[in-house]
């Protein structure tokens, strides 16, 4: 209850939240990297001090002790290089093949310097010694850790989001089928009125031609409320020859749009079957043919054509109005969007719908120029 009243301010809370929670994880890996190369560092001056000590007892002809030997000897991971007074070069835990390359060397101390600052050891004040150290292989791999910690949070975040996106359309798709059916219900109580009203209207001996009027209001009506009541749920696919549908829808719009519309129909002369629903598929063919009226503001030429190939049928939809912008491709098909002054920008949402949801087609903007026209491309599989 207090999610649902609050759900802005929860969201922000648990944003915050976890940005905190991020941010406290990467300070303490920097904290954790800086005290593990400081670490290091006391362990090569503690290593250039034992180094020292045993210089100068060699040169005094003292026994070497075994603190300095072991000192020298535990470092097994850091990789070095000290270089002497002479200018003499020796290294720990480098290759040794490329050690022997001087100009790899010499990047080497170049790349050392960068990494940590060089430990020089002083012996009757001069400097006798200079130590040169990279950084270990725990302590470079500790220091990606922070970018791989954030690639995480990255991808956990993706999913995150996806899987809130998909819940949001679920939801979506959900109440539009349920606005669908009940759309598609509201209708069916005053249409059923009507035909009840309808057979009154016989007995009366009313003019049989008002009484046909009427029929087609009726009949068109159920056309619609069927389309809606099957949007709404998984409609049911037959086994249909599609140039015949294609066909009645073409001559219905004909009969029905402006004179100023040049009309052409391309069909073949042998049948076509596919797994059609024929209500949905007309009111495709009538959705894609009406956005092409209004493309041409009712004047210009409209074609309806329709080819095969092995496997699929492509209905394609050519009009000679406005044009769509390239960018515009995809989003013509999202719900809402619409050029129109009226309407709710359905009409190509419904029809993507359709086709690719129900009928496990693709539809797409074939080709379009501004001012020129557009060509929409609808392909089902053969049956």
């Amino acid at each position: 209850m207090f999610f649902t009243k609050h759900h802005q301010l929860v969201r922000w809370i648990i944003i915050i939240a976890s940005f905190l929670i991020i941010s406290l994880i990467l300070w303490n890996t920097y904290a954790f990297f800086q005290n593990f190369k400081a670490e290091e560092r006391l362990k090569m001056e503690n290593w250039s001090h034992a180094q020292k000590e045993i210089n100068e007892r060699l040169d005094l002809n003292k026994d070497i002790s075994n603190l300095s030997l072991k000192i020298l000897e535990s470092n097994k991971s850091t990789p070095m290089i000290t270089v002497n007074e002479d200018g003499a070069i020796d290294h720990r835990n480098i290759n040794e093949e490329k050690a022997k390359d001087s100009i790899y060397t010499q990047n080497l101390i170049t790349k050392f310097k960068k990494e940590n600052e060089p430990i020089q050891s002083m012996y009757k004040g001069k400097v006798i010694e200079t130590l040169y150290y990279g950084n270990s292989p725990l302590l470079n791999k500790l220091k990606y850790y922070p970018l791989a910690l954030l690639l995480i949070i990255f991808l956990f975040g993706a999913v995150v989001y996806l899987f809130y996106k998909s819940s949001k359309t679920a939801i979506q798709n959900k109440l539009w089928s349920g606005m669908a059916k009940e759309t598609a219900h509201q209708i069916g109580t005053p249409l059923s009125s009507l035909i009840g009203w309808t057979e009154i209207l016989k007995e009366e001996n009313t003019n049989p031609e008002y009484i046909l009027e009427i029929e087609k209001d009726i009949s068109r009506l159920q056309t619609i409320t069927e389309r809606f009541s099957k949007i709404g749920s998984l409609p049911k696919l037959e086994k249909t020859n599609i140039v015949t549908e294609t066909i009645e829808a073409y001559d219905y719009l004909k009969t029905r749009s402006s004179k100023l519309v040049d009309f052409e129909l391309i069909v073949p002369e042998k049948d076509i079957f596919v797994n059609l629903n024929k209500q949905l598929y007309s009111w495709t063919i009538e959705n894609l043919v009406k956005n092409a009226i209004d493309a041409m503001k009712g004047k210009g030429k409209l074609t309806v054509k329709m080819i095969t190939t092995d496997k699929n049928v492509k209905i394609i939809v050519t009009d000679t109005g406005k044009g769509i912008l390239k960018k515009d491709f995809n989003t013509i098909f999202e719900p809402g969007h619409t050029t129109k002054k009226r309407g709710w920008g359905l009409g190509l949402s419904l029809v993507k719908r359709i086709v690719e949801d129900f009928h496990d087609g693709k539809i797409k903007v074939l080709h379009s120029e501004i001012d020129k026209g557009t060509t929409m491309q609808i392909m089902l599989k053969l049956a």
